[in-house]
């Protein structure tokens, strides 16, 4: 054949196609996500996650020294309360578990960045993102409680933080509230484009959030939008935020592309909780190869424009990364 454009030219050598792959991951570009549960002598397995576990703030620093060792820089910690009730109180509270697990992280594995994801679905006894009035949940009495909670956790050693509540103009409170009280460096990470998803199913058991009535389309965003996810995008970068978020990540890849597309800010995704539990499941049922889908959906996120990925699989890509399988 008479062929001038052959490319499988490139494919031919293994360090060729290392030398032009087009997508690149790193460890530095992983945040593990954390359960963290009031109590002591907590390392409790999580059913619905395997693999997965919640820690109290005592045994917390192995976890977290796991992490390091195996190259991961970045933690992302969600609470699990002993008390709850209608305000969410503990979210704020100066003594909170996720202020206890900040202080924990900063004094037995300070290397490690750590970021409090900003919402109190963990907090309610009605496991709602707020203050619920009638059916839904009140935006304007909601915002300010956010707010108090990011600053709570910033004086306690977060080094970032994440609304994940989806309420309007909580970015802008939450900037102006970290300013105010001297906290100008700290990042928001906004997660600014996150649907109302059944891929969350795992997380509200893992976070015991799982006790709410009716649903939370009133907040989180109809999967049948795109336009709405740039609209979010915007309006949070407008409010202050440093990077933006899609939540979740394998069934949003086109959203992760537009953002990417659209914006001059770094991106994150995260690959949720249900992601997670299919991989795992098919994978112990023989289904699958684990490990190869693992890096497979992983390089799809990155591919479709995410530079930040939220992933419960964070140590197997990791290793993967040392092994040369991924990055």
């Amino acid at each position: 054949m008479d062929l001038v454009k052959r490319p499988r030219r490139l494919r031919m050598d293994g360090r060729v196609r290392d030398m032009i792959r087009e997508t690149r991951i790193t460890k530095k570009s992983l945040i593990y996500p954390i359960f963290v549960e009031e109590g002591e002598g907590i390392i409790r397995e999580i059913p619905t996650m395997p693999g997965q576990k919640r820690y109290s703030p005592d045994t917390l620093p192995r976890a977290l020294e796991e992490a390091a060792e195996q190259g991961i820089q970045n933690i992302m910690f969600f609470g699990i309360p002993k008390h709850k009730d209608e305000c969410g109180s503990q979210a704020y509270c100066d003594h909170g578990i996720i202020q206890e697990a900040m202080r924990a992280g900063k004094k037995y594995v300070p290397e490690l960045l750590y970021i409090g994801d900003v919402c109190m679905c963990e907090y309610t006894s009605h496991g709602h993102c707020g203050i619920i009035k009638g059916d839904s949940v009140d935006n304007d009495k909601t915002v300010p409680l956010l707010a108090k909670t990011a600053v709570s956790q910033v004086a306690a050693g977060a080094d970032m933080v994440a609304p994940s509540d989806m309420m309007d103009g909580r970015v802008a409170a939450i900037r102006s509230a970290l300013d105010e009280a001297g906290y100008i460096d700290t990042p928001i990470m906004s997660y600014a484009a996150k649907y109302a998803s059944a891929f969350y199913g795992p997380f509200r058991d893992a976070a015991g959030s799982d006790n709410f009535k009716g649903n939370r389309k009133t907040y989180q965003m109809d999967w049948h939008n795109r336009r709405e996810a740039l609209k979010e995008v915007d309006t949070d970068l407008e409010e202050g935020a440093d990077i933006i978020m899609v939540k979740p990540a394998l069934s949003y890849l086109d959203i992760i592309r537009e953002v990417r597309d659209r914006v001059n800010v770094p991106v994150a995704a995260y690959s949720v909780s249900g992601e997670y539990a299919m991989i795992k499941a098919a994978g112990a049922q023989g289904m699958v190869d684990e490990t190869a889908i693992i890096a497979e959906t992983t390089t799809g996120i990155y591919r479709a424009g995410a530079e930040i990925l939220i992933t419960y699989f964070a140590k197997e890509i990791a290793q993967m990364i040392d092994e040369g399988r991924i990055g």
